[in-house]
């Protein structure tokens, strides 16, 4: 709430007009005959505010008011207004009703609105119950906890469970929180996987929600596969408008993980090999492993997958699935050459398997990207390909939405895997996210994000050869967020990611991204999820005090 709001408007400089009636704070109009303050003068003073130009009395007047609506955008505060709650709350006794929202107001000098949250807050705190029509009420005494019990039998219950399993399950989320976890207070953010809130398209997400809000049926329940238009507007992304793909092809899904962990339960029984590129996303080798899978690495170099090496594994381990990012690829940011494109898919058919394509960033290219090759799944005729993309990496890790294609039989085993372990997407984030693809904004926001992500890229390039050069850069992306860094032989990679963080610079260890052991030591640099510009020169420098202190 600016002070401004709170202050009556004048008429002439002698002070409002006690014939009308005068704007106060929010939409309250006071009546005509309201008396003015003990203090007040007719004297008045000019002050500009946002609003335009106000009128106040004498020196007096305008530093009480000043230091009113210092106080009150103190108050005006949802966690400070808790806070004075929360130290209140001792006043009343269990089952107690506090003051009315009014009083609260009042005394606070804050907007109904802030009440609201600030008890809103509370009550999810378990210390306020509120009461339609009643108000709100201090809650009862919290039960004592029970006694807390003897789990230690199930140790030996979890590891049993392996004695029968081929590939017994191992469930490591550490690589996937290292990208997911939010830094120190402080710390730069070169882990991150996700936009800076600043490069987020918060308000078209806003107002797409809203509208999606309004649309008929929205609460209601979707279809099983996903709504139809938003299935047909991937399919368009896939294959391209009257491409391979149709709509009836895509599934909707809640994100790209969870579209994965689809795919593989589809594909794979446990205990089977599946073939990963090699360094490969860590979360895709925690799906596998806590699925029971084998991932069998296949080298990556430059132009992506290595078809030679990619047909002997097929060979060496009879697998049925190889899973892939040809775009971008997380973590070398390789783009699977025309030549292999075509290789990869013939070497897959002819071993009777299935190519899962994690397109995950086509919506993240630089502003120099150029024209990008098509999906594998539009040239896919025979369903060998099955594609999962997003639209999360492009908006917010909160807009979980994303789909999977495929042709042929294994759709169905793949909608039916998917509703038994989650039904469906909420229908209003699949309306949201048809509002959102639909509305002028969403180019808009892919241009600037585009841009930014080149500035950034160039800005964190230039700064790692100026101040890290034994730091080897082999490929320079023209899309995704990252870079992928060899450092000198027998560096302790552990040893630099903790020494960075003590500097004051969150990094990815390298090690997490190979299935099986790593041939060189390496890193990860996001430069998406910090500010801009600045933080990425500090963030470099940070690093190479920390490369000082270990290589």
């Amino acid at each position: 709430m600016r002070a401004a709001s709170t202050l009556r408007t004048a008429t002439s400089d002698h002070g409002p007009n006690p014939s009308r009636p005068q704007a106060v704070a929010g939409k309250v109009r006071e009546k005509a005959a309201t008396p003015r303050p003990a203090w007040s003068v007719p004297r008045t003073t000019g002050v500009a505010t946002a609003s335009g130009s106000v009128w106040l009395p004498t020196a007096i007047r305008l530093g009480a008011i000043a230091l009113f609506s210092v106080l009150m955008q103190e108050r005006s505060s949802v966690g400070e207004l808790a806070y004075q709650l929360r130290r209140e709350l001792d006043r009343y006794s269990p089952g107690g009703k506090l003051p009315s929202s009014r009083a609260l107001v009042e005394r606070f000098r804050v907007s109904p609105v802030t009440v609201s949250r600030a008890l809103a807050q509370l009550t999810a705190e378990g210390l306020v119950v509120t009461r339609p029509g009643a108000g709100a009420f201090r809650a009862e005494r919290p039960a004592p906890a029970a006694a807390t019990g003897d789990t230690s039998w199930q140790e030996v219950t979890l590891s049993a469970d392996s004695a029968t399993e081929l590939v017994p399950r191992s469930v490591d989320a550490s690589g996937v929180l290292v990208s997911l976890a939010a830094p120190s207070a402080g710390v730069i953010e070169f882990n991150g996987g996700y936009l800076h809130p600043s490069l987020q398209p918060e308000r078209a997400m806003a107002a797409a929600l809203s509208r999606a809000g309004r649309r008929p049926g929205a609460w209601g329940r979707p279809p099983m596969e996903g709504l139809p238009e938003l299935r047909e507007w991937f399919a368009r992304g896939i294959g391209g408008p009257g491409g391979p793909i149709t709509a009836a092809e895509v599934l909707i899904t809640a994100g790209g993980q969870s579209a994965l962990t689809t795919a593989l339960k589809a594909l794979a029984p446990p205990g089977a090999p599946v073939l990963v590129e090699s360094p490969t996303y860590p979360g895709m080798l925690a799906i596998a492993r806590a699925a029971g899978l084998r991932p069998v690495p296949v080298p990556v170099d430059a132009d992506g997958v290595r078809p030679a090496l990619l047909a002997d594994a097929f060979r060496a381990t009879g697998a049925r699935v190889f899973v892939c990012q040809p775009l971008f690829q997380n973590p070398t940011g390789a783009l699977l050459a025309p030549e292999r494109r075509g290789e990869v898919l013939r070497i897959a058919r002819e071993a009777g398997a299935f190519v899962v394509e994690d397109d995950f960033v086509r919506r993240l290219t630089h502003a120099d990207a150029g024209p990008l090759p098509r999906p594998l799944a539009a040239d896919d005729p025979d369903g060998v390909v099955v594609h999962v993309c997003s639209l999360t990496k492009a908006t917010s890790p909160s807009f979980r939405v994303s789909a999977l294609a495929a042709r042929g039989p294994v759709l169905e085993r793949l909608r039916a895997i998917q509703v038994v372990d989650s039904f469906f997407v909420p229908r209003p984030l699949q309306e949201a996210a048809v509002e959102l693809v639909g509305s002028p904004a969403w180019p808009r926001h892919l241009r600037a994000v585009a841009a930014e992500l080149k500035a950034r890229r160039d800005t964190m390039t230039a700064s790692l050869r100026l101040s890290l050069p034994e730091l080897a850069l082999p490929h320079i992306p023209s899309g995704g967020y990252h870079l992928w860094l060899r450092l000198p032989d027998g560096t302790d990679e552990a040893g630099l990611t903790t020494a960075a963080l003590r500097a004051g610079v969150a990094i990815t260890p390298g090690r997490p991204y190979f299935s099986a052991e790593p041939p060189a030591p390496h890193i990860r640099l996001s430069f998406a999820g910090v500010a801009g510009a600045g933080e990425i020169t500090e963030g470099v420098r940070r690093l190479r005090a920390a490369c000082d202190e270990v290589l």
